[in-house]
């Protein structure tokens, strides 16, 4: 029963592989990633039929896990080798984690809500990932102790990029966040060059809010 379900799911995401390809992703290694990646255990079992549409779902905590789309092009966007350490601020389900951490070499995952957190941590083991390391806390702090980062990947919007992800950012580094008002914003890539960052605006996204002191204030 469990393989027929389990042969059940990898045909499901098999599709969702080929959609992604017809969108236009190109990079075979995040097509791959995704491709090895069970979304349906990041998931309540509620919307586990969902798994593998382009969707954002619900995932508690009134948080949601984005559709696979949007991690596929921000993780394309990144173009990591498997070589970079990469900050990850909110773990949220876990899925982008886990992805990440088959494309880089290092995973440092931040998550504020301590359910989630447990959760992702769980499942992240469950399927035997073994380059990732969590920290429940402020994600606007990012985490100092392992920097510097090759990449860093924000999946809140913020109203301005906090100075701690450009102090903690390696030479020729990537951070990529979604930056405007509480109801929309716009994606950016910054790239570390030296004192300075050059920025890209890639486009308009929805995000829940980035909090914490070099931030949205949690109410």
């Amino acid at each position: 029963m469990a393989a027929a379900v389990e042969q059940e799911f990898r045909g499901a995401r098999r599709r969702l592989v080929e959609t992604l390809q017809q969108n236009g992703i190109r990079d075979l290694s995040v097509l791959h990633a995704i491709d090895q990646t069970p979304r349906h255990l990041f998931v309540p079992t509620g919307v586990r039929h969902r798994a593998y549409e382009d969707s954002a779902l619900p995932i508690g905590n009134g948080q949601t896990v984005s559709q696979p789309s949007i991690h596929a092009r921000y993780l394309e966007l990144l173009k990591l080798t498997g070589e970079e350490k990469v900050l990850e601020i909110g773990t949220g389900s876990g899925y982008q984690t886990a992805l990440l951490s088959r494309l880089a070499a290092q995973v440092f995952s931040i998550e504020r809500i301590q359910p989630l957190l447990d959760r992702a941590r769980e499942i992240i083991q469950q399927i035997g990932l073994r380059n990732v390391s969590f920290l429940l806390g402020d994600g606007t702090l990012g985490w100092r102790q392992y920097a510097p980062y090759d990449a860093i990947l924000v999946g809140a919007g913020a109203p301005e990029l906090p100075k701690t992800y450009f102090e903690q950012l390696a030479e020729g580094g990537r951070i990529l966040i979604p930056l405007g008002n509480l109801d929309e914003q716009m994606l950016h890539m910054f790239t570390r060059r030296g004192d300075q960052l050059e920025e890209i605006e890639i486009a308009p996204v929805r995000f829940v809010p980035l909090l914490g002191k070099h931030s949205w204030e949690a109410r």
